[in-house]
């Protein structure tokens, strides 16, 4: 697995949390890990396909999730995940992985990316663990958002 894979997604979070959230996330050490599914815990699922084929897994602890929905959202204070929040969390994982296939493309990489899928639940996951390149953004006073590449080729 290649490290310049999670480049594109890790350069477009950064901007993209930067104007959405109002926060420059700062980067911590880049990994490979097991992806394991935990309660308490939102991910946003996004496949790719084309030259790169695979998934975008973004993770973050439904707490971060209340916080970065919250700043999305003007500031306006929630203490739960409803349907408008799992659409906007959903929102910012599209914005980030549409950003990232417009840089692969300027690289010469091809990629479609699919809507994405918020899963908020171990169980209703139905994703099996797998080995994934992995680097956390750490936001000040809002927590990590684990970005999370699991590409064949």
């Amino acid at each position: 697995m290649k490290a310049e894979y999670i480049n594109p997604f890790l350069e477009s979070a950064k901007i993209v949390i930067e104007q959405v959230v109002q926060i420059r996330p700062s980067t911590g050490q880049l990994g490979l890990k097991d992806v394991k599914f935990v309660e308490n815990y939102i991910w946003i699922q996004i496949g790719l396909n084309g030259q790169m084929n695979g998934d975008i897994v973004f993770g973050l602890s439904e707490e971060v999730a209340i916080k970065m929905i919250s700043a999305m959202m003007g500031g306006f204070v929630i203490s739960e995940i409803d349907e408008m929040g799992k659409s906007a969390i959903s929102e910012l994982g599209n914005m980030i992985s549409g950003n990232a296939s417009t840089i692969l493309y300027n690289q010469g990489v091809r990629v479609d990316i699919t809507p994405p899928k918020v899963l908020h639940s171990a169980q209703t996951a139905g994703f099996e663990a797998k080995r994934a390149l992995t680097i956390p953004l750490i936001m000040d006073g809002i927590g990590e958002l684990d970005i999370q590449v699991l590409v064949a080729s």
